[in-house]
């Protein structure tokens, strides 16, 4: 009897659509044609480039997202934000005074409302500290106007 060996192997879209981008980065090219003088990049048996343990994903937007979406919502998800706990909360909002560098970390559902947060905020903070003279957000700019 005759037999054979065969082997398959599947490579996600994500992995392929980082090598072309990858291939076609000018500035990982440099780094590419420079590897004998780098310590700490590399290419690994598929020909993908690592910086240490990480992979060095090119300047482009829609891969960037792309991956960003997979490494939080895949099913197999690297990084797949908090367990929501009894009472909903599945986020945590981060407050800091800039002037004492006291931090509060607020649990909260990811959906409240500005006006929610902003009932809050007065419960939590304005009772603590009084009311701010200013407030920086990374939030959208609605949030700061809506907020008073």
């Amino acid at each position: 009897q005759q037999g054979y060996w065969a082997s398959q192997r599947i490579e996600p879209d994500l992995i392929s659509r980082i090598k072309e981008a990858q291939k076609e980065d000018s500035k990982i090219w440099t780094i590419v044609k420079n590897l004998d003088k780098q310590v700490e990049f590399r290419i690994d048996d598929d020909n993908v480039l690592w910086q240490d343990t990480r992979l060095v994903v090119p300047n482009d937007v829609s891969l960037r997202e792309a991956l960003l979406t997979e490494a939080h919502s895949s099913p197999f998800s690297v990084h797949p934000g908090l367990l929501p706990t009894q009472r909903r909360h599945d986020a945590i909002w981060v407050v800091v005074d800039r002037l004492t560098k006291s931090v509060h970390f607020l649990p909260i559902p990811k959906d409240y409302s500005v006006s929610r947060l902003a009932e809050i905020f007065q419960q939590e903070m304005v009772r603590l500290h009084g009311t701010p003279s200013a407030i920086v957000s990374d939030r959208d700019p609605r949030f700061a106007s809506r907020f008073w």
